[in-house]
This record gives C-alpha cells, structure tokens and sequence, in this order.
C-alpha cells in the first residue's frame, strides 16, 4: 500500500470514497433514508446560527428544495421542530426534539465513531488534521463552505478574566457571545485559522 513517498494519494481518495460508501449503506434503518440521517446528525450539532434549511443544503451539497422536503418529512415524523429565529424573525430556526436525540443513540454511524474511538490520540490528530485539508481543498476548488466548529475558527476570540476567574468568548462575525459548550458545535461561517487562540490552546493539550 505504501512505499518510500507514502502512501498513494489514489488510495488515501479511494478509502475516504469506501468509507462515505459504507456510512450511506447503513443509512436506511429506523425507518429513515441516510438524507434524513445526515438532517438529523448535522442540525443535532449545529449552532443556533446555522440550523436552518438552506445552511444543512450547503452541508449536504443538495439544493434548498431537496434540503426543504428533508426537513420538512423530520418535520412530519416529530424529529425536527421549526422556532421563529431570535436573530431574524424572518426565518425559521430548526431544533431536534426528544425523539429526536433518542433515536440518534441507536444512529448507524457510531460504528464510525467506535472504529475512530481504537486509534490513538496521536493517530486521531493526524488523521483530522489530514481530513481538513482534503475537505478545505476540495471547498476551495468547488467554491463551497467548509464547515468546522469555532475551537478552529478564526472569528473565535478568547479573553481571560483574572478577577472573576473566567473565560470570555465572543464570534466576532456575528458580534455575539458563546458558551463554552457551543465551541465544538457545527458552524456555517466557519473560517479556518491557525492562529485562533482556541487553536493554540489546544495544540498545547493535545500530546505530541
């Protein structure tokens, strides 16, 4: 599989292709298709910014009417509720319900997760790092969004309070404080940086 350069781009292409194969395969179970899997997957972590019907369009590289018929049969079936926007009330913002996040426990694709949970720490890092690269290629030769959460985003800035001994963060695109547990969520605005402060601080963390 490898020799003295490493291993052959075709090949790195051909796994990546294999495993997209397998994840879709197992998609119809439930009693739903792998569109409306990957609806729920994607909206289940998204931030409040990015559920809406033409952000998971962008993410499924579907258009808005098809993205819309999704959502709107997860609708039907009681795993997505449509709540008037905070920001916009111009707009629709899209929640998974309860039964939503019960059925994602018994998702398919956490055979994925289990497979990536075997590799080391180190392995899991190299392999992301390498996973990113090829996704923001290829969202720069199509002129698509790349998709990534805040921990890596440039708009992401982190300020220490000494005194009240906390963390403040803000998204500087929309001028908005986060939560902590909103870092690792899914953003639409996404804009990858090496030299956001999130980033540094856990390049410290992760073992070399």
């Amino acid at each position: 599989m490898s020799n003295a350069s490493g291993v052959n781009p075709r090949t790195i292409a051909e796994l990546v292709v294999q495993l997209g194969r397998i994840i879709h395969g197992s998609g119809y179970s439930g009693g739903l298709a792998p569109a409306q899997w990957s609806a729920l997957r994607y909206l289940s972590r998204a931030n409040r910014f990015s559920r809406t019907v033409s952000a998971f369009a962008e993410f499924h590289s579907t258009t808005r009417g098809t993205a819309s018929q999704t959502v709107k049969g997860l609708v039907g079936l009681g795993y997505l509720s449509r709540n008037r926007s905070p920001r916009d009330g111009r707009s629709a913002r899209l929640d998974v319900t309860d039964d939503a996040r019960a059925l994602l426990a018994r998702d398919p694709s956490e055979d994925l997760v289990r497979a990536a949970g075997t590799l080391s720490a180190t392995a899991r890092n190299h392999l992301a790092t390498g996973l990113e690269r090829l996704l923001g290629y290829l969202a720069q030769r199509s002129g698509k969004r790349m998709f990534g959460v805040c921990t890596f985003c440039t708009h992401l800035e982190e300020e220490r309070c000494q005194r009240e001994e906390m963390t403040r963060f803000e998204c500087t695109f929309f001028g908005e404080l986060l939560e902590e547990a909103e870092l690792e969520q899914i953003c639409i605005n996404f804009q990858p940086s090496e030299k956001s402060a999130m980033r540094r601080a856990y390049d410290r963390k992760s073992p070399s």
